[in-house]
């Protein structure tokens, strides 16, 4: 009988459908390959045809729910993800750390070298964290959470603040309450604006970010980390560049309620952990700070294979192949894939009856390493049972593209399709 649901979400994988080289197709993966010799396979549109998702949209959109409906900026989302205070008047967006000229606010680098360590990211935090502004009127709370990551809310004693104002990182723009990346851009750091300027909550919302940019830049350039990272030849973490506001979260109800099923989750970004706490699933959270890739994937196999009989599925997102695809490293990107099999697939699979449960294994989006940027092409998926009688090679675009599934049109359909299987493999 089964009784349980495996949800596992392979950040950015997929490479596309033609792509030069596929990192999954490629990838040794022999964990992975094996689910899909026993499943149903087929491609995916995660929010929509045509569409070229951000990662918040399209993490809300595959566990059900429709983007368009519930979708209310990813900033709110990062903060509770990070547990940051955050309440509705409140502006929230994500922030990344990065490297600018001070003298002509020119950007060398939008995340600072991708090597700020969590120790250096707190440090540079707590230099900013706290900044009054608009003379003591305004409020800039910031934290950081991963690497150059961080969240900045925005608060103000007398004006309810408005998210609907532009990014102060010129590499995306805002497309109504999503941020979309440009194809090309000036890189100079931008200063946010009201889109609507008749909007009392925007203005000033758009004036305290531009406060903050300016100040936090002078403190941070001069700060004793990034003298330390210049010594030792690294680019300063010395500016922050936010996006993707937000001011309320989404108001939804709990996914119990919607598939009557008790999730709990396990994520490794704040934005993820957010989406998952906001929509009622059951944190798994852990500490990762300090620990190898290997000890990462292993803790996460074991938070499922250890709460196995206190839920009825599990949505597991693991971020590592996102990140080689945006820097267009497919090398790194195929090692990724195979230490997710090798180190979490591997445990997991070793430790449970897969008789009784059904998995599914998907990507958010496509990320092809070609293209360094998320792409709209459909991402393979599978459900995967041993008593499913369909049989793949391998678990890629290729296979998948073949599948008796065919083109699953709406990510908001995974979790419907997984119980419509389980339910005609128990009948």
């Amino acid at each position: 009988m089964i009784n349980k649901l495996l949800y596992i979400v392979l950040d950015g994988a997929a490479d596309g459908l033609n792509p030069p080289k596929s990192s999954l197709g490629t990838a040794y993966k022999p964990n992975i390959d094996k689910l899909a010799r026993s499943a149903r396979c087929g491609l995916v549109y995660t929010v929509g045809k045509g569409i070229a998702p951000e990662s918040d949209e399209a993490v809300i959109s595959i566990l059900g729910y429709d983007p368009h409906k519930y979708y209310t900026g990813r900033g709110p989302l990062e903060a509770v993800g990070a547990g940051v205070s955050f309440r509705e008047g409140e502006v929230a967006l994500r922030s990344d750390m990065a490297t600018v000229d001070p003298t002509t606010m020119r950007i060398i680098d939008r995340r600072a070298g991708r090597n700020v360590t969590d120790e250096e990211g707190a440090e540079l935090a707590k230099a900013i964290d706290g900044m009054r502004l608009d003379n003591g009127h305004g409020l800039a709370h910031f934290v950081h959470t991963v690497a150059h990551r961080g969240v900045l809310v925005l608060s103000h004693d007398e004006v309810k603040l408005s998210a609907n104002i532009s990014n102060t990182d010129p590499a995306y723009e805002r497309e109504g309450l999503i941020s979309k990346a440009k194809p090309s851009f000036e890189p100079f750091v931008q200063r946010s604006r009201p889109l609507d300027p008749s909007d009392r909550g925007a203005v000033k919302a758009a004036e305290l970010l531009n406060e903050f940019t300016e100040r936090a830049i002078k403190v941070l350039d001069g700060h004793p980390v990034n003298e330390a990272r210049r010594r030792a030849g690294k680019l300063p973490a010395n500016a922050i560049l936010s996006r993707d506001a937000g001011d309320r979260l989404p108001n939804a109800p709990a996914i119990s309620r919607v598939f009557g099923l008790n999730f709990a989750s396990v994520t490794e970004m704040p934005v993820e952990r957010g989406i998952a706490i906001t929509f009622g699933l059951n944190d798994l959270h852990y500490e990762r700070e300090g620990k190898s890739l290997e000890q990462v994937l292993s803790e996460e196999a074991d938070l499922v294979i250890n709460s196995l009989d206190k839920y009825d599925a599990f949505y597991v997102h693991l971020k590592g192949p996102d990140e080689p695809g945006h820097d267009g490293n497919y090398e790194a990107k195929r090692a990724s894939i195979e230490a997710i099999d090798k180190f979490f697939f591997s445990r997991l699979l070793s430790h449970i009856d897969l008789s009784n449960v059904l998995i599914i294994v998907t990507s958010d989006h496509a990320t092809p390493w070609y293209l360094k940027s998320h792409s709209d092409d459909p991402v393979p998926i599978m459900f995967s049972n041993t008593s499913i009688r369909e049989s793949y090679e391998k678990f890629d675009e290729a296979a998948c593209s073949k599948g008796s599934l065919g083109i699953i049109e709406s990510g908001t359909k995974i979790v419907p399709t997984a119980l419509s299987i389980m339910k005609g493999l128990q009948s």
